[in-house]
């Protein structure tokens, strides 16, 4: 098992190289001089030449890059070029409200999307089952910043109770993972009830109604555990995906985190910023995914066994 992760952890070097080449060079080859984006349409030539070289600009692509590598190889992610702080410095400060948000959505949608799509497999075809899979087709379809927008109107706007922008206690954080919760909700209902008929259908779990046992722990027993592992993978995808896409609900919200930060970035042509905040919340996802597959040895023996035999 512990060779496995060490394997794990090695390859998530050449996927950060990637990655960070991929950004990296996006930022550089599309249009727009940073030096005259930050200094301004008023900015003498030579002060923007100075900027430049400041920045580095002057010096080949490839160049940039190496050095850009080796520095952040050493923990060192530049210098916002906007707010003149260490990026680390500025990601860290902006990271914890993200992964509350997130962690708040994927929660919710977990205790409102499993249990309910473990009901409409049991009750497959009966009216709660043919609900519950339309709400949860309506609630994938409906845009994020829509209901957003629609829930500060309501709950702000009209009635009072809850506010609409900021991070500064849980009651702010209410609207904007409710909002976030939604889609993953809808998709957690439709993967539970999938996996819960499929593996309901299974020779063992017949065996089990033929023994007598009963259907409360046929279900919740035999069945769910072997059900979980595609729903464990989903919803480690789906927590790693919020990390990096709540862009648009703290924009509505006007939440201090990574999503806002990037924006920020990418309108200023702040590359080392940018490409910091793809570094973090990639190495983020990628060692969520690894505690997921971990957690599945935990779920099933069979895995760990496997693991166990890699070499």
């Amino acid at each position: 098992m512990s060779r496995y992760i060490i394997k794990r952890v090695l390859l998530l070097v050449p996927m950060l190289l990637a990655i960070v080449f991929t950004v990296y060079g996006i930022m550089c080859l599309t249009p727009g001089d940073p030096a005259q984006i930050i200094l301004g349409n008023r900015a003498s030539p030579e002060a923007i030449a100075r900027t430049r070289t400041e920045m580095g600009f002057d010096k080949p692509f490839l160049t940039r890059y190496l050095n850009y590598v080796v520095n952040a190889a050493t923990g060192d992610l530049g210098i916002s070029w906007r707010t003149k702080r260490p990026v680390f410095q500025v990601i860290v400060g902006r990271f914890p409200t993200t992964i509350k948000l997130s962690a708040l959505a994927v929660f919710i949608a977990i205790l409102a999307g499993v249990p309910l799509g473990i009901l409409a497999a049991v009750k497959q075809y009966s009216l709660f089952d043919v609900a519950g899979t339309a709400m949860a087709m309506f609630m994938a379809s409906i845009p994020g910043f829509w209901f957003g927008l629609m829930a500060i109107v309501l709950f702000s706007l009209k009635l009072g109770l809850l506010p609409s922008n900021g991070a500064d206690s849980w009651r702010h954080f209410v609207l904007p993972s409710i909002t976030l919760a939604l889609p993953v909700a809808a998709s957690l209902l439709r993967l539970t009830r999938a996996t819960m008929l499929e593996t309901i259908r299974q020779d063992y779990i017949r065996m089990a109604r033929a023994k007598g046992q009963s259907e409360y722990k046929i279900i919740f027993v035999h069945a769910l555990k072997n059900a979980l592992l595609p729903v464990v993978t989903a919803t480690g995808m789906e927590f790693g995906g919020l990390l990096g896409g709540v862009v648009t609900i703290e924009t509505v919200f006007s939440i201090n985190g990574v999503g806002t930060l990037i924006i920020d970035a990418i309108r200023m042509k702040d590359i080392p910023q940018v490409t910091g905040c793809a570094i973090f919340l990639a190495a983020s996802f990628m060692i969520l995914m690894l505690f997921v597959d971990i957690l599945y040895a935990y779920i099933d023996p069979r895995i760990k066994a496997r693991y166990q035999k890699i070499r």
